[in-house]
């Protein structure tokens, strides 16, 4: 399992690249272990900077599988924005409410090459956007209103 780099990692305030060779042996194997450790921390979504690497890379847990998305761009964004509950693998134990689009459409590439197009709605529209922002430097935290630790609720 891959270890999880936490704020103030300065990693985590990085642009990332983008993946170049996507048939990499490094990128097909970087992929299934992003989603185990993604799986085993009970994680919705799993940007490469949140395990030391700065390539466009995100794991994101859908509908009982791991989507790859590689080299992601938002290409529309919903009108609509809701306020909704966000927290972080790399920002352990705070939670706050993100504004985001409720629905996108995005261009990426999977694992095996392949452009693609989807379109996103609710929660997974939510998940892509928190972990794209991952892959410009910016983390919920910088975003979130009525943000609160986990660990000061219950004292």
């Amino acid at each position: 399992m891959l270890k999880i780099i936490t704020q103030p990692n300065p990693i985590l305030r990085k642009k990332s690249q983008a993946v170049k060779d996507i048939l990499a042996q490094k990128i097909q194997e970087l992929i299934p272990r992003m989603a185990e450790t993604m799986i085993n921390h009970d994680g919705v979504g799993l940007a490469a900077p949140q395990i030391g690497k700065n390539i466009r890379l995100i794991t994101v847990n859908h509908k009982d599988r791991v989507l790859a998305i590689i080299n992601p761009k938002i290409t529309k964004k919903s009108f609509l924005k809701e306020w909704g509950e966000e927290g972080c693998l790399s920002v352990p134990d705070k939670f706050g409410e993100v504004k985001r689009s409720k629905s996108i459409i995005i261009e990426y590439f999977d694992e095996k090459n392949n452009q693609k197009i989807l379109k996103a709605p609710g929660l997974l529209a939510r998940v892509i956007q928190h972990e794209i922002d991952h892959l410009d430097g910016i983390l919920f935290i910088d975003k979130a209103r009525k943000l609160r630790d986990i660990n000061t609720l219950n004292a």
